[in-house]
């Protein structure tokens, strides 16, 4: 591999501008493919074979027409102190409200009338108006949900306490902002590590392109492949991370090349066979974890998945033939200024370009290295027992899906959860909807009512309200109102205990009863979620194993790796735990309201950082392979790779970490949790695992850390990841001396 990546990455160079080219004219074909194509329709959430989905399915199939799936809203009214919503003004105010709530938009389906729906409380003060529109709240216009809040600051002016809820009046993120200071934040970084604008600046122009071209592509196909309007999230965020990290990794080996007196175009040659071969790697790690995240079996997520994969591979070739076309035109540039004149004096006097180094001053990473090689067994312990402390918050993890009632108190969204609560009870936030499908049933009215009161008297029910069967008369629906608020976890085993309970009233009257509605939903994907935490673990782990037994021709170099990060994935959720479940540091994160750890979260976690991890991996023990087998000892091998990897590593690290930390000051409390965990996962990962753990580990095993067994060292297929035979080749053939020199035309 290393053989044929040298020579794409000197192709690349000498035919720098059509590799420029056909990388600018694919930019420009996604960006017209993606503008013309017609806008994609939102495919909905669905959760195969759960009962929320077949009871939604149901919805859909027996009540026509009803918009089972749209977005909804409440308008949440409060009367002044010693007025009640019942006068004749206040009841004209809201009958104003419904008035423009239906002339607003041509999106909204129905508008609930508060007294005739009996949406008024006990004590009179307060009311709402239940609003259901005709598509999800992902295909809501611009224009609809400026309409409602128009109608909402209208009914405040009349002096009524008014606050608006639910998922149509959700503000969406807006993920621009953060990646604009994750992309500021790393160019920081990379002209720090670099001392050059043009070297800090490839890694950045060359994620921008493959960011670009991949959600182009995304958008053009997403009607095509019914993707939806969320799938590019995952890419973008990946897509970023991982270009600027490859980028990184080329241009870092592209200057040692240089240093080390090669020619330019023998330089980038050499980057692309070594370096671009653990890009490679790192490259099949992260796409292994993203399409993995089909085995979830949850139609977005898997798109997602592919999607940003897609980009990981885009990321990966434009590393591989873009960055050495560029470096043909930035040449010597990349290098800081005091190396560059350096460089240009010795080829203007015939002198060797090979920079010298002065043994009597290592860099930070040969320092460090050398510290972790006197005391391995204290640093691994260090480094061990202070990432299982901060795993112990794990084990009291719940994962659920916050409610409202997780929001910023001064969002109006959560104001009006806090309106319905102290007005209604907080279950009233959360209505279930049993769907009952009586077919079976000789009195399908009956047999509705029936249901509707055996669920009243279970524990944890406020009120059971059965409603008006369909057209055909063989489905009725029942809401249910829980005691507890909707994240809680007595309202979870209330739908538990429905569930239960509903084959014993199926065997009583034929009546088949199917709990559904945004609360279902949640708990059920949260036990999707729970359920396909080990299968995925094993599968990425496990693929990732033997990928990486493939590259470093060892068997305790990987699972060291694997073990590594799981260690750090679980101190990284302890940390998410702490905050965000036991709000440890909440004020410090804009944590409101302390709850359940997003179900996702793990899962994702485990996606987005593992494949980072393997990132880093590769990068900085390919190194001390490619040293280990050109004949150096075990410790000196692991000082190599400090010397050449280390910057590089933690500059990579220090980039991701700006990224996801821009997600943090989101103010949505899901946002800010994904961009928190990330960040603190990257860094344990990178700084306490791979670069104090490894090193310690790989110093304890000594020459045991590369050992194969024969027979699998027969049967594995040699990939050269650490250039042996490039070496071995290179060293018989002299370089190109016009290597650098331009093709003239005659």
């Amino acid at each position: 591999m290393a053989t044929f990546l040298y020579k794409l990455g000197r192709t690349s160079y000498r035919r720098r501008w059509l590799v420029t080219l056909v990388w600018v004219a694919l930019l420009v074909l996604a960006g017209v493919g993606a503008s013309s194509a017609a806008k994609a329709k939102d495919p909905g959430f669905a959760l195969p074979g759960t009962e929320s989905q077949q009871a939604f399915d149901l919805l859909e199939e027996r009540f026509p027409g009803g918009n089972a799936d749209g977005a909804t809203a409440r308008i949440v009214f409060k009367a002044p102190d010693g007025q009640k919503m019942t006068t004749a003004k206040n009841k004209a105010e809201v009958g104003d409200t419904i008035a423009d709530l239906k002339s607003g938009s041509k999106q909204v389906a129905t508008v609930a009338d508060p007294f005739t729906s009996g949406a008024v409380s006990k004590d009179g003060t307060t009311a709402y108006i239940s609003v259901s529109y005709k598509v999800n709240a992902m295909e809501l216009t611009d224009d609809t949900r400026e309409a409602l809040t128009k109608t909402g600051e209208t009914a405040r002016e009349s002096g009524l306490t008014v606050e608006i809820g639910g998922d149509a009046a959700m503000a969406e993120v807006d993920p621009s902002s953060a990646e604009m200071v994750g992309i500021a934040i790393a160019a920081v970084v990379l002209a720090i590590t670099f001392g050059s604008l043009v070297a800090s600046g490839l890694p950045l122009l060359t994620a921008i392109i493959g960011v670009g071209i991949g959600i182009s592509s995304i958008t053009a196909l997403a009607n095509v492949l019914d993707l939806g309007t969320t799938t590019g999230t995952l890419a973008t965020m990946i897509g970023l991370a991982v270009g600027i990290d490859y980028a990184l990794f080329i241009v870092s080996r592209f200057r040692s090349e240089l240093a080390e007196g090669h020619s330019k175009e023998e330089a980038a040659g050499r980057a692309a066979g070594t370096a671009g071969s653990a890009v490679v790697f790192a490259g099949l790690t992260v796409v292994i974890a993203l399409v993995g995240l089909a085995v979830v079996n949850i139609p977005i997520l898997t798109k997602m998945g592919f999607a940003a994969a897609g980009t990981v591979v885009i990321a990966v070739i434009i590393a591989l033939t873009l960055i050495p076309a560029l470096l043909g035109f930035a040449g010597d540039k990349v290098l800081g200024r005091k190396a560059r004149k350096a460089h240009r004096a010795a080829v203007a006097e015939g002198r060797s370009t090979a920079v010298v180094q002065d043994p009597a001053k290592p860099n930070m990473g040969t320092r460090w290295a050398r510290f972790v090689l006197r005391r391995p067994v204290a640093v691994l312990l260090a480094g061990v027992v202070g990432l299982g402390v901060a795993a112990v918050p794990v084990a009291s993890l719940q994962l659920g899906l916050p409610d409202e009632g997780s929001n910023a108190p001064a969002s109006s969204s959560r104001k009006a959860y806090d309106l319905l609560s102290d007005g209604f009870g907080p279950g009233f936030n959360g209505p279930l909807t049993v769907v009952v499908d009586v077919k079976k049933s000789e009195d399908a009215k009956g047999a509705v009512e029936e249901v509707a009161e055996r669920i009243g008297k279970m524990k944890g029910v406020a009120a059971s309200l059965p409603g008006p069967l369909n057209e055909a008369g063989d489905t009725g629906m029942v809401t249910v109102i829980p005691k507890d608020r909707p994240s809680s976890t007595k309202t979870e085993d209330l739908v538990h205990d429905i569930r239960d309970e509903a084959g014993a009233i199926e065997s009583d009257n034929g009546a088949k009863a199917l709990v559904t509605g945004t609360t279902a939903l949640n708990i059920d994907f949260s036990q999707k979620m729970n359920d396909a935490l080990v299968p995925y673990l094993a599968l990425v782990v496990g693929l990732a194993f033997l990928l990486l037994v493939l590259v470093f021709r060892s068997i305790l170099v990987p699972l060291k790796a694997a073990l590594g990060f799981l260690l750090s994935v679980l101190a990284a959720l302890g940390a998410v735990v702490a905050v965000f479940q036991w709000g440890w540091l909440g004020s410090l994160f804009n944590v409101e309201q302390p709850g359940p750890i997003m179900s996702m979260m793990p899962i994702f976690m485990v996606g987005v950082v593992f494949g980072l991890a393997m990132d880093y991996e590769v990068f900085l023990v390919t190194r001390m392979r490619e040293a280990y087998v050109h004949g150096e000892r075990p410790g000196e091998a692991v000082v190599t790779g400090f010397k050449h990897g280390a910057r590089v590593v933690t500059a990579a690290a220090a980039i991701m970490v700006g990224v996801f930390s821009g997600f943090i000051g989101s103010g949505e409390q899901m946002v800010t949790m994904i961009g928190f965990g990330l960040a603190i996962a990257v860094i344990f990962d990178a700084f306490v695992v791979r670069m104090t753990i490894v090193p310690a580990v790989l110093a304890l095993l000594g020459h045991r850390a590369w050992w194969l067994p024969r027979w699998l060292d027969r049967i594995l297929p040699n990939v050269d990841v650490e250039g042996e035979k490039l070496q071995k080749q290179l060293a018989h053939a002299p370089e190109d001396p016009d290597g650098d020199r331009e093709l003239a035309r005659v």
